[in-house]
């Protein structure tokens, strides 16, 4: 139980990451938001994976692994879009003397 968990944690913030690398432009959310959004896009792309009938392959589970980067992206946007609506000073760029 506590591996599934760590490992939900480690998947997640893999996922994350590389959906705010991939993500065009700069995200101004925490590392804790983007591990969240990893996870939640880690656990909702297997779970529609597994839909489809792709969750479980021979080999490695491409279709499941493009789903969840999908979604990463998704919920990294919508973290850095809900972020900025709270602090609209923070994206704002400075102004030259």
């Amino acid at each position: 139980m506590i591996g599934a968990i760590l490992w939900g944690i480690i998947g997640g913030a893999i996922v994350g990451y590389l959906g705010r690398l991939l993500l065009p432009g700069r995200q101004n959310i925490s590392a804790l938001m983007t591990v969240i959004a990893g996870i939640l896009a880690a656990t909702l792309g297997g779970i529609i994976a597994t839909w489809l009938g792709v969750g479980e392959t021979r080999g490695i589970d491409w279709i499941r692994h493009i789903i969840q980067l999908a979604l990463a992206m998704f919920f990294v946007w919508l973290a850095a879009r809900m972020s900025a609506k709270r602090h609209p000073q923070a994206v704002q760029p400075r102004r030259a003397p």
